[in-house]
């Protein structure tokens, strides 16, 4: 079974990041808007308490996070994706680390940029297009996160909440 654990946004932001998405990203229907802060992994159903567990005592140490998206980017030359892309922030990263240090289901695969996509999937034209498109637009938008999600795949691959984890407080 795949897993992941992600941060949702506030509905306010995951509207304004579908408003693109919709059009833009042939992954829109698979999972709402989020940070990845672990990338997908393979573990059995038996191994999901353990899992559980492990997200508790990570979530009980950390805070909730402020973050702060002010310009459009994207991971050009090594893909066509576009997206908002969340400031440096060292607490963001404190929970990336915890979460990817090798002993819980190995280490990420890319490095880590926090980032809400909007846009993927498409033709070099049309992502010239987008991208010159969406950074005269812009944005500046900062929200607190205060959760984490352990979320995983169905069999028709879109991705569901499974557990969820309020920052700071150990639930």
């Amino acid at each position: 079974m795949n897993f992941g654990v992600a941060m949702f946004p506030s509905k306010q932001l995951q509207d304004k990041v579908n408003q693109y998405r919709k059009r833009y990203d042939a992954h829109y229907a698979l999972i709402p808007p989020h940070i990845t802060v672990k990338e997908s992994f393979e573990a059995d159903e038996s191994e999901k308490e353990k899992i559980i567990e492990y997200l508790k005592d990570v979530a009980k140490k950390h805070d909730p996070v402020d973050i702060e998206i002010k310009k459009v980017s994207s991971f050009v030359p090594n893909s066509q994706v576009i997206y908002f892309k969340v400031e440096k922030n060292e607490k963001l990263n404190a929970i990336h680390d915890d979460l990817n240090k090798g002993d819980f289901y190995g280490e990420n695969q890319h490095p880590f940029v926090p980032h809400f996509t909007i846009a993927q999937g498409q033709t070099s034209q049309e992502y010239e297009d987008m991208f010159g498109h969406l950074s005269m637009i812009g944005i500046d938008h900062s929200e607190t996160l205060n959760k984490i999600s352990l979320c995983f795949q169905l069999e028709n691959g879109m991705w569901q909440v499974s557990e969820t984890f309020r920052l700071g407080s150990g639930e």
